[in-house]
């Protein structure tokens, strides 16, 4: 398994979390059909929030990301939050 978290900081990004969380289910809709989708989660932070993606390889990974980056272009560019710091691995332990 692969994955990448984003972590939104900044201008905007407190804003970019409100738009994020009343449009939960888009989210939704746009994440679950990446092949190899394992799990997704936002999480509201002090400075904004974090992603979290994790999918069965890499290619899936690096999908959700161009995925963020797209919807958040068409549906919070006028938020103008800053670009999110993109960190990603291999998973080495996955609980549920």
């Amino acid at each position: 398994m692969h994955a990448v978290i984003r972590t939104y900081s900044g201008k905007g990004a407190k804003e970019l979390f409100d738009l994020l969380e009343v449009r939960k289910a888009d989210i939704e809709t746009l994440m679950r059909p990446i092949n190899g989708f394992v799990s997704y989660s936002l999480v509201r932070t002090d400075a904004g929030g974090v992603s979290v993606t994790v999918c069965r390889d890499k290619a899936g990974a690096e999908e959700s990301v161009e995925r963020a980056r797209d919807w958040i272009g068409r549906n919070g560019s006028d938020i103008g939050a800053s670009a999110p710091h993109v960190a990603e691995g291999p998973v080495i332990l996955h609980l549920k």
